[in-house]
């Protein structure tokens, strides 16, 4: 399988304490998750890595609007003019507008943070660079998986709580939707099941009106984990798109069972809809230790041969997966499972 990962990754390297959850704890989101899937795919033999080439810029605007990809470009320059912060510093939102007020689009950079953040990631000086490396990484795995069937983009940071003019999750552009815009490009109809343990709430609102993108996503409760708000069984799109969003929420502490049996019914509806290629939103902070979603061991092969049973043009995006080993264990198995299947 071919994989595409840039080390321009590394030039969003977060190390300021933050507060998630009622704690203040040290970033999660860091270089080292791409180095450990990495060395745990080299062990396993049968992945070829390449470098991306850049990313066409009609791809970003397809998903997201141009006044988002121009403060995301010049945040932290801009930031730091006005703060007179270092260049290693990191820029976060600490000002939000209200809901119901008629506030007006802000032009100060300090402002605009709190625009278009929702919640407490920082920008970085390298943070556009990076992002841009990730989401490219997604594309050339979308054109490589059209011609050869499967490819996977170790996309880091990750992208599928992105919206189009919104950044939080960890997450800055959304991959796994610049995935399914690149298939759009040659394919009538494109599915994204999105795995990850927590609502792909960036997708969803992309894709949110449009007919040809369902988007699914199975998840843990919005009634108790992150990233609340979004991810409820009854949004099903909107407008010309009502009927191609499904979300499949499962109580704190699902094991495989209940897991499966909403994986496969995303799997039949794939089918249904009569997808030409697949996005896999590839999050395998399903695992036990995360607290949210309890799946170990061999779930993740059988989730990969389940994903397999699709039978059409497949591509991995990376998304989340934290806790130590359980990388270099999950996804390794994800893909024996869906390479087995097909």
């Amino acid at each position: 399988m071919i994989v595409f990962e840039d080390p321009a990754h590394r030039l969003h390297h977060p190390v300021d304490r933050h507060m998630f959850g009622g704690s203040l704890l040290p970033p999660a989101e860091i270089p080292d998750r791409s180095d450990r899937i990495i060395r745990a795919l080299e062990a396993a033999g049968g992945f070829e890595m390449r470098r991306p080439t850049p990313i066409d810029s009609q791809l970003l605007t397809d998903v997201h609007t141009e006044r988002y990809l121009e403060f995301l470009k010049s945040a932290h320059t801009r930031w730091r003019s006005v703060t007179n912060s270092p260049e290693n510093s990191e820029a976060v939102a600490y000002i939000r507008p209200l809901e119901g007020t008629p506030w007006k689009e802000p032009k100060s950079v300090l402002a605009q943070m709190g625009r278009f953040s929702n919640d407490v990631d920082p920008i970085l000086a390298g943070t556009w660079t990076a992002a841009l490396a990730a989401a490219a990484c997604a594309a050339n795995a979308a054109d490589v998986a059209e011609r050869e069937g499967v490819a996977y983009a170790l996309s880091r940071p990750p992208g599928h709580h992105a919206a189009p003019e919104a950044y939080g999750g960890y997450c800055y552009l959304n991959n796994t939707a610049i995935a399914a815009a690149h298939f759009l490009r040659r394919n009538g109809r494109v599915a994204v099941v999105d795995v990850d343990t927590h609502h792909g709430n960036g997708t969803q609102t992309v894709f949110w009106k449009r007919p040809d993108v369902l988007t699914i996503s199975i998840h843990g409760d919005p009634d108790e984990h992150y990233p609340f708000f979004l991810g409820y069984a009854d949004e099903v799109g909107a407008d010309a798109g009502e009927g191609y969003n499904r979300n499949f929420p499962l109580p704190t502490g699902a094991r495989w069972p209940s897991y499966e049996e909403s994986l496969k019914t995303a799997m039949g509806l794939v089918g249904s809809f009569g997808a030409d290629c697949l996005v896999v939103a590839l999050g395998v902070d399903t695992y036990a230790g995360h607290g949210v979603i309890s799946l170990e061991g061999d779930d993740y092969r059988r989730l990969g041969e389940t994903l397999a049973t699709a039978a059409i043009p497949t591509v991995f995006v990376q998304e989340g997966g934290y806790v130590p080993s359980t990388l270099e264990r999950a996804v390794p198995a994800v893909f024996e499972g869906f390479l087995n299947g097909i």
